[in-house]
């Protein structure tokens, strides 16, 4: 028996009890609530976070920031890239596996006969350890939308944050930003501070008139807070001051803003500039450029300079395209799978400008998944020179072989992210 066996099963069985993986609704996460004695309604102060882009990042920036000082974190992300255990993290460790595993038996068993989702059922059980287990700070960051995602019980947030918000998951949020902006304004409570990152002025308007309606104060990017990059250092400037910081350790411009969000929450919260500061260089989070380093796949390409990325929708596309854009000048090549319910075209078009050639594959294992050839004739409409491969390392092989000192990013979809990790040990 392996060492996650026990919760594999458990996970696999809640997986048959509603028929749809997506059913946005709090109403079976309040009956299940209400039958495990609202756990929710016992976890430390909550800071929630909402948006299409930078969610996981500003976690990780908070996390390291208020941990930093010595306080015990909770946090809940989703999807977990390699294990499940990923996803719970209890006063700054990965949920334990006899401990998962029990909770998740508690909860199929509390919840009986009656339909739940999965995340819907998981996120109970998240809320059952945070209940049990003493710290100071829980972050919740919402899987799908706001308004009806399950994390979205909690009624008196210490601060909610608000990442910038674009099209995405149109066929569950809505077809325009204001739609979108809408369903994700949702965690909004009443006098409870909203950290707003970088918006569309049509999502912003929408933000800030949910906001006036339940009296919460705003800080939002551009007006009450403003980051840059300035001669190689990250300058954060509020009302109260200037910081001059290291940049983020997590590459990429586009974690300047993240940055600026997560030390704006640390700020609205009091804390210093040494919590600051530890917020941009400690800040760990897998699969946002993150660069391979150890395994089997760079062994297999060893001369390669081989990097991993989860982003998926257009704003993920740019952000990716900025990043190559401000790495040395190198032959780049793209492994990318995707699933089908993206905008496949939108992802890969900032992306052509940087790119000698796209290697499409299938997701292992991924029933959503696009079949190379889809992802390789969505490339070639996007600019890219395109072909397709059975699998990452036959692409990466195939790649090494005519340019063994290129660069190779792994891209397109946080569950392709997963399978190589798992596969990378």
């Amino acid at each position: 028996m392996t060492a996650t066996q026990g919760s594999d099963v458990i996970l696999e069985r809640m997986m048959t009890l509603h028929p749809k993986v997506i059913d946005l609704t709090l109403a079976r996460v309040e009956r299940l609530l209400e039958v495990l004695g609202h756990p929710e309604r016992r976890i430390p102060p909550v800071i929630h976070l909402a948006g299409t882009n930078g969610k996981g990042s500003t976690q990780a920036m908070i996390r390291a920031g208020l941990e930093a000082g010595g306080d015990r974190v909770h946090a809940y992300t989703s999807p977990h890239l390699a294990r499940f255990h990923e996803r719970i993290r209890l006063a700054g460790e990965l949920i334990s596996e006899p401990a998962l595993t029990a909770l998740l038996d508690e909860c199929v068993t509390a919840n009986g006969p009656d339909e739940i989702t999965f995340f819907e059922i998981t996120t109970c059980a998240a809320f059952l350890a945070f209940a049990r287990t003493p710290a100071d700070w829980t972050l919740l960051e919402v899987g799908l939308g706001g308004r009806l995602d399950a994390t979205n019980v909690v009624d008196q947030p210490r601060l909610t944050i608000l990442t910038p918000i674009s099209l995405d998951h149109e066929a569950f949020l809505g077809d325009t930003i204001e739609k979108i902006a809408g369903e994700k304004a949702g965690i909004i409570k009443r006098g409870a501070p909203v950290i707003v990152g970088p918006q569309s002025e049509a999502g912003l308007a929408v933000i800030e008139a949910r906001a006036a309606r339940l009296r919460a104060p705003v800080l939002a990017y551009g007006q009450h807070w403003h980051v840059s990059e300035d001669r190689g250092r990250l300058v954060y400037q509020d009302e109260n001051g200037l910081l001059d910081l290291p940049l983020p350790n997590l590459p990429g411009p586009h974690q300047i803003q993240n940055a600026g969000a997560a030390i704006a929450a640390l700020r609205a919260l009091g804390r210093d500039e040494a919590a600051c500061e530890a917020a941009v260089t400690r800040a760990v989070w897998p699969a946002r450029m993150q660069r391979l380093r150890h395994g089997p796949l760079v062994e297999l390409a060893p001369q390669v300079e081989l990097w991993l990325d989860g982003g998926h929708n257009p704003a993920g596309g740019e952000a990716v395209a900025a990043t190559l854009a401000r790495l040395a000048r190198r032959e780049t090549h793209l492994i990318c799978g995707m699933l089908n319910t993206k905008d496949v075209t939108g992802y890969m078009r900032p992306l052509a400008p940087h790119v000698t050639c796209l290697h499409a594959v299938s997701i292992p294992g991924e029933k959503n998944t696009l079949p190379a050839e889809t992802t390789r004739d969505a490339a070639r409409s996007a600019g890219l020179q395109a072909v397709t491969a059975g699998s990452v390392a036959e692409a990466l092989a195939g790649i090494a072989a005519v340019a063994p000192e290129a660069r190779v990013l792994i891209c397109g979809s946080l569950y392709l992210a997963g399978t190589v990790l798992r596969e990378n040990g």
